[in-house]
């Protein structure tokens, strides 16, 4: 155990973490801009374009589980690079392909490759942070945060100025090829240790960490999926400014994750978890109650200030938990996670159509309140 904590306590491991958190987020927002072109140049309907889009998930769904004992067995290094240039290989062909015979394998494999990567990255930087003794998991997750912003704005960008959408991915894919060239060196060439079955369903204090990730999720893709729609249809506001709800979020959650290992080390886990669950219900009941806009972005903000550090500390968790091995452990957490993130849109759409959309985003606000009553249960981490 000498050479693995040498290994991963060394700067370089640190800064390599980073680099591949924001390839994870530069890469996964980089596909967001390209779905009203794929829609256009394949003639889809908005039904089609539902059912192509479950291929990403799917992917995603179906790898992460085995994510983690890949990494044991490989490496992180070793299954970080083979799915990061899966999933930038991807990236032209979705940009190009106009038949479903080729966007349905595309966009499976960049889903799959991109849920390989998530979690690998997640299992490297649990090994970083338990070896520099100190809470980092926080600033990983902000830099995240960063290149969602900067992959979907840059991509915009390049589209708005008249660059073809194969262009602009080519452009992005060499941008995503040198961060993955500077991290390569610090990338660790092992990952967690394991023992026992290849997959397992989470169990105990594991169950408990997953049901608060997806709880999290769903509330973090309900708000990209439908804060704009609830300023447009219930609060009344230009539909070309609607799109400030999300923004107001993603800031403040940005700001929130750089601020969080000093937040984290100050008040502890626990309280971050029960403080930032109350903030985030306070913020969707502020926002779905308050009938004006300028409430509601306020609201916003407050669930991204909130929500900004409980997935990181919940990550965290699953490095100190002893119930299951860490590289089942968290697979299976980010696979509940990741499961809100796709039944979250559906499941509030459901709630709205049988009640109301403030309805439905109020239930949100009652599970972030579970979140906060749910954290007591770490105490013993």
């Amino acid at each position: 155990m000498t050479s693995v904590t040498s290994v991963a306590a060394v700067p370089a491991a640190r800064l390599a973490t980073r680099l591949v958190f924001l390839f994870a987020g530069i890469a996964t927002a980089a596909w967001a801009p390209l779905v009203p072109f794929v829609k256009a140049r394949a003639g889809l309907d908005d039904g089609t374009l539902g059912l192509l889009l479950l291929a990403l998930g799917t992917g995603s769904i179906l790898m992460m589980p085995l994510a983690g004992v890949l990494a044991t067995r490989f490496g992180c290094r070793a299954v970080i690079i083979v799915s990061a240039v899966i999933a930038v290989a991807m990236l032209p062909l979705l940009a190009a392909a106009s038949a479903l015979v080729w966007l349905v394998p595309a966009l499976f494999l960049f889903g799959a490759a991109i849920g390989t990567a998530d979690v690998t990255i997640n299992v490297q930087a649990i090994i970083v942070e338990r070896e520099a003794g100190r809470p980092m998991m926080s600033g990983f997750h902000a830099l995240f945060s960063v290149g969602g912003i900067v992959g979907a704005a840059g991509m915009a960008a390049l589209l708005g100025v008249g660059a073809t959408p194969l262009l602009a991915v080519g452009l992005v894919v060499i941008g995503l090829l040198v961060l993955l060239g500077l991290a390569y060196g610090g990338l660790l060439p092992y990952g967690s240790q394991s023992e026992g079955p290849a997959f397992a369903l989470p169990r105990g204090i594991v169950l408990l960490i997953g049901l608060l990730c997806f709880v999290t999720f769903l509330a973090e893709g309900a708000m990209l999926d439908w804060s704009a729609v609830f300023l447009d249809t219930v609060v009344g506001m230009d539909p070309a400014f609607a799109g400030l709800g999300y923004a107001a979020f993603a800031a403040a959650m940005t700001v929130g994750r750089f601020a969080g290992d000093r937040i984290v080390h100050h008040f502890g886990p626990i309280r971050v978890l029960t403080l930032g669950g109350l903030i985030a219900a306070s913020g969707f009941a502020i926002a779905t109650l308050l009938p004006f806009w300028q409430g509601a972005l306020f609201g916003y903000a407050l669930v991204g200030i909130g929500a900004s550090n409980i997935v990181p500390v919940l990550f965290s968790s699953v490095g100190r938990q002893k119930r299951m091995p860490e590289s089942l452990a968290l697979p299976a957490v980010s696979t509940m996670g990741y499961a809100g993130i796709l039944a979250g849109p559906a499941l509030i759409g459901f709630i709205a159509h049988l009640t109301s959309l403030s309805a439905a985003l109020l239930l949100l606000s009652v599970g972030l309140i579970g979140v906060a009553i749910g954290a007591r249960w770490l105490r013993s981490l």
